[in-house]
């Protein structure tokens, strides 16, 4: 990357968009770190805030946003079942107006723009493993649909714009992706199982336990956005950004109490409303045009996660606010 670029990351402060934000750095970059702090915190920056090519603004992407960028990442949105399904009706906004006024800026500067889409426009697949050609098997007036469709629309709109206006656009979907700074009460099952197990709670497990998901490391997924940002013009994708192994839910929950020596029992809920059965990406895509491939395996990700969990717990300031009980959807 040259010196001289400039990226702005929406949603920055978040989960991804920390590790985004510290890879462009040192990558060389210049970053712009834009988010509102509904699902960010300042903390998972905090480790940025004097970096002389850094800059912070605080911000909803529902209202536009003028700053002189070359390249923008497009990250911001709600990602948790807990989170969007809080308020399903900026959910969508924040998708789709967000996606609007993102796109709006990108084509006045002439940026590159990549869109953080979600394996969940495949919806409850009828295909496996779902491959970028799947057109998806979704509920459009469900309660996870404000996300599902709110990113479709995304989409939409990007290759829209790619089409209409020659646009240089990227379209990434991201798979189950974990790692430290994820928000302990995301409602997701990697952060709800690590916190659960550390503070002795029952593991809850929706359903019988056989649903499955394919977990990437945070370092592997930043890896591929960064690798699809910087591809000729021509690859636009979608391409899936996640790894191939599956794992059911039960399988995941027996890694963590393995791995910290927890004595929580598991205990089963009903299932949700559209919970995808099956989760697992075809990554012949980004292999074949990124090189790509995910590196850390479960376990060891799992490790680097619990560590993180183990010295948030211990802050005072941060405990209280974990949530007493916990709800973890994949």
């Amino acid at each position: 990357m040259h010196l001289e670029t400039r990226v702005l990351v929406t949603g920055g402060a978040g989960f991804l968009g920390s590790h985004l934000c510290e890879r462009l750095l040192k990558q060389g970059a210049s970053v712009i770190c834009v988010d509102n702090y509904f699902t960010g915190t300042r903390r998972n920056i905090d480790g940025l805030l004097d970096h002389h090519r850094f800059e912070l603004i605080r911000h909803d992407v529902t209202f536009p946003l003028y700053v002189e960028v070359d390249q923008i990442y497009n990250l911001a949105c709600p990602a948790s079942p807990i989170h969007y399904q809080h308020d399903p009706v900026q959910t969508t906004k924040t998708s789709v107006h967000g996606a609007i006024n993102m796109l709006g800026l990108a084509k006045r500067l002439r940026a590159k723009i990549l869109q953080a889409s979600t394996s969940e426009v495949y919806g409850d697949p009828s295909v496996h493993p779902q491959t970028e050609g799947y057109w998806g098997h979704v509920n459009p007036i469900g309660p996870r649909s404000c996300y599902d469709e709110g990113k479709r629309c995304a989409e939409t709109l990007f290759f829209d714009y790619w089409r209409q206006h020659k646009l240089r656009i990227k379209v990434a979907r991201i798979f189950n992706t974990y790692g430290p700074r994820m928000h302990p009460n995301d409602g997701r099952v990697v952060s709800n199982f690590i916190v659960q197990a550390l503070l002795g709670r029952d593991i809850t497990i929706f359903g019988d336990g056989l649903q499955t998901r394919s977990f990437c490391y945070v370092d592997d997924l930043i890896d591929g956005l960064t690798r699809l940002m910087n591809t000729a013009d021509e690859m636009t994708g979608p391409v899936n950004i996640g790894n191939p192994t599956e794992f059911t839910m039960l399988e995941l929950a027996a890694q963590v109490i393995e791995l910290t020596g927890s004595r929580s029992r598991i205990v089963h809920r009903p299932r949700p409303q559209d919970d995808p059965r099956q989760r697992r990406p075809d990554i012949s895509k980004a292999d074949d045009l990124l090189g790509w491939a995910p590196q850390t395996a479960l376990r060891d990700g799992l490790i680097r996660t619990i560590a993180y969990f183990e010295n948030l717990l211990k802050d005072d300031a941060i405990r209280p606010f974990i949530a007493q009980e916990q709800s973890a959807e994949a």
